[in-house]
């Protein structure tokens, strides 16, 4: 009776040793997996060119270590507010060359239109290419307003020499390339020249309101620049 007893227990200590060593075994297997693995910024599903990545457009997608390149995101807040300058596929790693935050050139759908002066009224001179201004439409025979309800992108401004209105010292681009709030704001104080011309990125349906609107003289257009183009909304 001992003896099977004794068995008994020696069985179940033997299985219960058992469980414990294949327990330490998968988390040390997981643990290890956890270790190959990182995760990477990837668009949920199609997106097309020209979109603005938004965090509700993005997931985390998990790529062996090995796998991960340079190019990658692993940062959803790094990602969100890119433009894609292509289509991006659903569940593939977001690549940096595949997304910019400033376009210049027009978005899908878009081309860019040089204004005629004689449409504009007013122009503010902060406004730098890569900005986004927004359009009013002050109109002698009707109530002044708004042209568009979304902000507008500046593809260039020019001087009468047809120069890029920056300052050469500190060109605005490259501050805003490199995400430099400060340098964008400061290189808007000592410009070489004023703006003689505006390029907007356009849709054809925005140009031809535009057109409707101004060529018959009466009505001008006041192009203001939007603080968002450097400050971000604070919540």
């Amino acid at each position: 009776m001992n003896r099977r007893r004794s068995a008994a227990i020696s069985l179940s200590a033997a299985v219960l040793s058992g469980m414990l060593v294949y327990g330490v075994y998968l988390l040390q297997l997981k643990h290890i997996q956890l270790e190959e693995t990182t995760t990477v910024v990837a668009p949920r599903q199609f997106i097309a060119t020209g979109t603005k990545l938004e965090a509700s457009h993005l997931t985390y997608l998990s790529l062996p270590r090995s796998a991960v390149s340079k190019e990658m995101m692993t940062d959803m807040s790094e990602a969100v507010g890119m433009e894609t300058s292509m289509p991006l596929g659903g569940n593939e790693p977001v690549l940096r060359w595949k997304v910019d935050k400033y376009r210049l050139l027009p978005s899908s759908g878009q081309s860019t239109f040089q204004i005629p002066r004689e449409y504009v009224k007013s122009v503010s001179n902060g406004i730098r290419a890569g900005d986004e201004v927004v359009v009013y439409l002050s109109d002698e025979a009707t109530v002044s307003r708004k042209l568009y309800p979304d902000a507008i992108r500046v593809a260039g401004v020019k001087t009468a020499a047809n120069l890029e209105i920056d300052n050469p010292k500190n060109p605005n681009l490259i501050s805003m390339a490199n995400d430099d709030k400060e340098g964008m704001y400061t290189s808007r104080r000592d410009a070489n020249g004023t703006i003689d011309a505006i390029n907007l990125n356009l849709t054809e349906d925005q140009w031809l309101a535009m057109d409707t609107a101004c060529k018959g003289g009466t009505a001008k257009l006041i192009i203001a620049f939007q603080a968002s183009s450097i400050k971000e909304d604070e919540q």
